[in-house]
């Protein structure tokens, strides 16, 4: 499917690093779920409408997949899903600089909104930090109804520590009471934390609050969110 797809209507800033809805959407995938170097992006998604949206707004090629992989929190478990992997060039992506400047107009990774120890730089997006927490929770976030409990499970799950740690503070600081756990350790060595059980519906329903009108989002997650609170509630009926 690389480079044959009509990419998804959705308003973009010409500038790819703008203070934007549609911008703080890609790069919170790309923080979650993505890497970024000198010269090229990839970010990975299992939605593939969520996969056009991305596209739209920085171009590339895009790559459909299956894979089976160890789930996050136990390696013991495998799961097979499909991945749509889009890849951004300095070279002959869509959105790329007339004149050559780089990757996304850029001459090198300085120029995207990472520091030169590899963290990522989201001032530019504090404005929209819904829609950048929508893109960090769908690039390396987890939604599920815990049968045990009765209750949504919201949790994030990443390699890099200090991101976990930034996505923590975007969670405090949004307009939804929602407490979050301390980070713990996975399986696979990496790090994750969850929202509380009891704020996690709050929580969700504030994160897609706008997605119909912004069309910045993976349909297949806000489905699973809703099918985890229909869950939820009818335990609570029970």
């Amino acid at each position: 499917m690389s480079g044959t797809e009509a990419p998804t209507e959705v308003e973009v800033p010409l500038d790819p690093l703008a203070g934007h809805p549609a911008t703080a959407y890609f790069w919170g995938h790309v923080a979650g779920s993505g890497d970024v170097s000198d010269d090229r992006i990839e970010v990975v998604t299992n939605d593939e409408e969520s996969a056009q949206v991305l596209a739209a707004v920085a171009g590339g090629d895009l790559e459909h997949e299956t894979t089976t992989r160890d789930y996050a929190h136990d390696t013991s478990i495998t799961r097979t899903e499909d991945e749509y992997a889009l890849s951004i060039d300095g070279e002959g992506s869509e959105r790329d600089d007339p004149a050559g400047a780089g990757l996304l107009g850029r001459s090198g990774a300085l120029g995207l909104p990472v520091d030169g120890r590899g963290n990522y730089r989201f001032g530019a997006f504090a404005s929209h930090d819904r829609e950048l927490l929508r893109g960090l929770l769908e690039g390396c976030g987890t939604i599920c109804f815990k049968s045990s409990s009765g209750t949504v499970g919201i949790s994030f799950v990443h390699d890099d520590r200090a991101l976990l740690e930034l996505a923590r503070e975007l969670i405090a600081e949004c307009p939804v009471d929602a407490p979050v756990d301390e980070l713990s350790e996975t399986s696979s060595g990496g790090y994750w934390f969850g929202v509380d059980d009891a704020a996690a519906p709050d929580f969700g329903t504030w994160c897609y609050g706008d997605c119909e009108e912004t069309g910045l989002f993976a349909p297949s997650r806000r489905r699973k969110l809703e099918q985890s609170l229909e869950q939820a509630d009818a335990y609570d009926d029970e």
